[in-house]
């Protein structure tokens, strides 16, 4: 998958993205830079891309 390949998000990955990049725009952040943001804090809160469901270990907290 090439860096900035964003098709293996989920469609709520994707409006989350969507709405903290708008926030950040709102405060006068630039654009790229709002966009990055937004996608580290979606990689940051779920820890990437999709995930499947069945047999992954529960991560310790």
């Amino acid at each position: 998958m090439p860096q900035g390949d964003k098709s293996a998000y989920t469609d709520k990955q994707k409006r989350q993205a969507e709405h903290i990049e708008e926030g950040y725009e709102k405060r006068g952040v630039p654009e790229e830079e709002a966009e990055r943001r937004a996608w580290a804090t979606v990689n940051k809160n779920d820890g990437g891309g999709k995930k499947s469901g069945s047999g992954r270990k529960k991560e310790d907290k």
